[in-house]
């Protein structure tokens, strides 16, 4: 893709995105390569991958987001080919997929070690917040407008 004279951006943007019916079934113990693979794949979208890290049965995602193509396509794009790759890996038994639908919030520069700091220590995190807490706090704290119906299947 052709840069655009006289264009620049900075964009800050932390994705959320759940396992199909919550189930946990990213393993632990492969998480770090799907870590590195999911950083490859963001960065092939010439953005720069700042953080990642998936729980069980949710991932979060902080990227310096380069406006080449939409959020939307840059999300399915993610979603999809980290999908094959887990699948190609055999890692679990069950068919794996990501949960229809994301989160998607965006944060200034003097924020960005925060926010590598808090997706980090999802480990921490979760042992006293269950990820649907987490979520709805997320966008009430971002003012987003939800209807619970429309929100991941949460099962806790």
């Amino acid at each position: 893709m052709q840069s655009v004279a006289n264009t620049y951006t900075q964009i800050y943007i932390q994705f959320v995105f759940a396992v199909s019916r919550r189930q946990c079934l990213i393993p632990r113990e492969h998480k770090e390569e799907l870590h590195r693979y999911i950083g490859g794949l963001v960065n092939r979208r010439r953005s720069k991958s700042l953080a990642i890290h998936c729980m069980p049965d949710h991932a979060h995602i902080f990227v310096g987001y380069r406006p080449a193509i939409s959020i939307p396509d840059f999300v399915k794009e993610i979603k999809v080919e980290s999908n094959e790759f887990i699948k190609s890996k055999g890692w679990i038994s069950h068919p794996f997929n990501w949960q229809e639908g994301y989160g998607a919030f965006s944060y200034s520069r003097s924020q960005i070690s925060n926010v590598i700091n808090y997706i980090n220590g999802q480990e921490e995190h979760h042992r006293t917040e269950k990820f649907s807490v987490e979520y709805k706090h997320l966008l009430k704290e971002f003012d987003v407008p939800f209807e619970e119906r429309y929100l991941f299947e949460f099962f806790d």
